[in-house]
């Protein structure tokens, strides 16, 4: 009897984070895609300005060179407000980290958008920078953070009920079960978060050359970071980023899309 209810109650958890999860679906103005995600533009604004203090000390705070912060704040501008993003709801605000050695840029939900001085430090030109912020943009209006927040109650749901199902207290040994069932979730979502990552590089085409910086530039960043990195550090299926050089074929598809008889004469580099 007691392993029946048990089964049961797995299936009811599971049935209703499927359907908790299916029944949240919005049209992404930007995009055009359809989307499994359970918060408002404006949850993810307040969300992001939130969370921003605290991560920008995660990273030393901001950094006092006023002159390259305010570079950093005048092209993501630039990038908002030369591009069909300034029709979007979203609050940009760009920051500039005192970090000096680590190498990363990233985005909250609403969009608050963080580079690294030891990224900063490392980009060779302007073009490069508005690549690094195009693609931070690309996961805001794309609305990635709120796509990972709808997946991760999902497969949190399935591995709880997958945990219940295949737990057994008078055998210890169910308990790897349950650890297996919570890997395959934390797995589930670092394959989102590398589609989500080349759908942003193929946004940051769009926004980088419609701002009329040189797409190319982006190239150069991947380069660069797989300088950084020190090359291939283990699978890709178990990093959070796809590799440098798997993003490079990306980028150059999504050039040739949007520019098919070639890029613009004028780019800025």
């Amino acid at each position: 009897m007691r392993v029946i209810l048990k089964f049961i109650i797995a299936i009811i958890l599971a049935a209703v984070s499927l359907v908790s999860y299916w029944c949240s679906s919005q049209e992404n103005e930007f995009t055009g895609e359809k989307q499994h995600v359970d918060m408002t533009v404006e949850q993810e604004i307040a969300l992001g300005l939130q969370a921003a203090p605290e991560m920008a000390q995660q990273y030393g705070g901001l950094h006092p060179d006023r002159e390259a912060a305010a570079s950093v704040k005048a092209i993501g501008q630039e990038l908002v407000q030369s591009t069909r993003v300034r029709e979007t709801p979203y609050q940009f605000d760009f920051h500039l980290l005192a970090d000096e050695q680590t190498v990363n840029a990233f985005a909250l939900p609403g969009g608050q958008v963080f580079i690294t001085a030891g990224l900063l430090k490392r980009l060779q030109s302007e073009a490069q920078l508005a690549g690094v912020l195009g693609h931070e943009i690309g996961h805001v209006v794309a609305r990635h953070s709120a796509e990972q927040l709808a997946k991760a109650k999902l497969t949190q749901g399935l591995s709880g009920a997958a945990a219940i199902a295949t737990y057994d207290p008078d055998n210890p040994a169910s308990r790897s079960g349950a650890a297996v069932a919570a890997m395959i979730g934390q797995l589930t979502n670092m394959r989102f978060g590398r589609e989500d990552e080349l759908e942003s590089d193929r946004l940051a085409v769009q926004l980088t050359g419609s701002a009329g910086y040189n797409p190319r530039a982006m190239i150069e960043v991947m380069h660069i970071l797989e300088e950084a990195g020190g090359g291939a550090s283990g699978p890709e299926f178990l990093q959070t980023h796809p590799n440098p050089g798997n993003r490079v074929a990306e980028i150059e598809r999504a050039i040739k899309a949007e520019y098919p008889r070639g890029l613009p004469a004028d780019l800025k580099e």
